[in-house]
């Protein structure tokens, strides 16, 4: 993107001007996205009253040790399987206070089962490697397998998330850590944010060099064709189109497979987004949001094609 800039400016008779890249905030941090899950306190006598139900195997491996310190995926599974146990176990219970307490219980777990999902996918550290804006711009070739991968992992998280917010507890969460290692061991999506950055201020910087020709002094006189369009004409074709537009065609189909599912997996669970993770979604994820990254970035080559068109047209050499 820097080689484009510079031969633009040289075929536009212009110095180049490289803008600064833009800062753009990464992810918020852990303790910003985390969300406390409310505690459920069942009695020692209630939980001893629940023998011979499976709810208070649950309630007991909860209370162990290793259940006070469980990461976040394993959190939303316990989750799950409270209450599933928890609505087999109500029908079995005789007591009615007891059943008004399970029936409570069920209720104030069904209300955050929403925090526990957004603290198993947005919460924990297993998506941080994903989006880190550390590992510089998208590659110029390969990785495609991976990214499939990581758009079908992503594209099926979103499945189980929909279903299990939606009441369905017989939902597995068993691929759920086979894909978050993946997440961990791959960077394509903060390298795209990084790409978009890029080639967004490349291109703005590209377009100014030819309004400042635009502005001044015509490529050609009365129309006319001159070596200086002809060489204006090769840069586009030659590397505009060959080299600039291919990797610009990969950061699109990037932002399609990943940015895509990543946005609707923030989506999905808006009711319980974090604000400081909310501002960072639109302007980072949210690939249709005014004031974002991908507005921008989509500007930035549609005005680009445009101050190229009118370069061109003075020359009777506009593309069509």
């Amino acid at each position: 993107m820097d080689e484009y800039v510079e031969r633009v400016a040289r075929v536009m008779e212009q110095e180049p001007v490289y803008t600064p890249l833009p800062a753009i905030g990464p992810m918020p941090r852990r303790r910003e996205r985390l969300l406390e899950l409310p505690e459920l306190d069942i009695g020692m006598l209630d939980f001893l009253s629940l023998y011979g139900c499976e709810l208070q195997v649950v309630v007991g491996e909860r209370n162990s040790i290793m259940g006070r310190m469980m990461q976040p995926l394993n959190q939303l599974r316990y989750e799950q399987r409270f209450l599933r146990a928890a609505k087999a176990c109500l029908p079995q219970l005789e007591r009615d206070d007891l059943k008004q307490a399970v029936q409570q219980a069920i209720d104030g777990k069904t209300d955050s089962l929403g925090i526990a999902a957004w603290n198993a996918t947005w919460g924990g550290e297993a998506i941080e490697p994903l989006l880190t804006q550390a590992k510089g711009p998208l590659p110029l070739t390969g990785s495609g397998p991976e990214v499939a991968q990581l758009a079908a992992d992503l594209n099926q998280w979103n499945a189980i998330l929909t279903a299990l917010l939606a009441g369905d507890l017989s939902v597995s969460l068993a691929p759920a850590s086979e894909m978050q290692q993946r997440w961990q061991s791959n960077h394509a999506a903060g390298q795209l944010i990084r790409s978009a950055l890029l080639v967004t201020t490349r291109l703005d910087d590209a377009t100014r060099l030819l309004q400042q020709r635009l502005d001044g002094r015509p490529l050609c006189l009365d129309g006319k064709v001159n070596p200086k369009a002809r060489n204006a004409e090769g840069l586009l074709v030659t590397v505009f189109a060959g080299e600039v537009q291919p990797y610009l065609a990969q950061v699109r189909q990037r932002r399609d497979q990943l940015l895509e599912p990543l946005a609707r997996m923030a989506t999905l669970q808006s009711e319980v987004m974090p604000p400081a993770f909310r501002q960072w979604h639109q302007t980072v994820l949210d690939p249709r949001h005014p004031e974002g990254l991908w507005r921008a970035f989509d500007r930035a080559i549609v005005e680009h094609a445009r101050s190229w068109q009118r370069l061109l047209e003075q020359c009777g050499l506009a593309p069509g």
